[in-house]
Formats: structure tokens, sequence, C-alpha cells
């Protein structure tokens, strides 16, 4: 690897991790480094899926955290990609089915149609929804 020219870090060859406070705009901003990510790893083929699915999450913690604080983690795997946001919540994450009137309530059936797997794990700190997309 050429220091000179290679403008990121080794650490950032297989995953990307943050910590950010959201608001209504976040998930563009963060649809745009994840882009940036499947690009440099050669899954742009993941970016539509994968960039719904995180912006589902991402307005969970505008909506349901207090002080709207998470990390995410952008993992490349040897199957494709994995995607982590944690938050300081607790509590378990249900997918719901929203009525045909209902405004919200969507966003985690969105996400396990797009993707190949998603989960909810509990943390001693709260709670971490991942999801994974295969190449």
């Amino acid at each position: 690897m050429n220091q000179a020219t290679d403008l990121y870090p080794p650490a950032l060859a297989t995953s990307y991790r943050m910590g950010f406070t959201v608001g209504e705009h976040s998930a563009g901003h963060m649809r745009r480094i994840l882009r940036m990510f499947l690009t440099r790893w050669d899954l742009d083929r993941l970016a539509d899926p994968a960039a719904l699915a995180l912006t589902e999450l991402v307005a969970n913690v505008v909506r349901h955290v207090p002080g709207r604080r998470c990390s995410v983690l952008i993992l490349r795997e040897p199957f494709g990609l994995r995607v982590e946001v944690a938050d300081a919540v607790p509590g378990a994450v249900i997918a719901k089915l929203a009525g045909p009137l209902e405004e919200s309530g969507r966003g985690l059936a969105l996400v396990e149609a797009v993707t190949d797997r998603w989960g909810a794990d509990e943390t001693p700190g709260g709670k971490t929804v991942w999801f994974e997309c295969d190449v």
C-alpha cells in the first residue's frame, strides 16, 4: 500500500465505526459514508438495500432514543456487509405489522425485506440493531 497516495488508514480497510448524535437529516450523511465504503470494497451492488436499511435504523434512533445518540459500525465481511446501529436504550426490538392507515411502523419490516438477515441484541448499555447483506 502506498502511504503517500492512499487516503484511508489501514484500519478502514474492513470497517468503520463512529458515534453520532443524529437528527432529521443525518440519514443522508450516513448513506453517503456507507456508499463510499461500499464503493471502496467493490460492493456497490449492495448500496441500495443497505442504504435503505441504514436509513430505517437511524430513523428509529431519531424517534425513540432520548438524546439521539448512537454508534454505527460498517463492517466488510467475507459474505458481504454487516451494519450495526447501537444505542443506550435497553429493550426488545420488534418488527410490528402496521395497519394500512398508520403513518409509521413499517421500518423494520422494510429492513427485513431488503436485507438477508437482521436482528437486535441487548447489551449491558442498551441494544444493537444490525443487518447483513450478502454479495
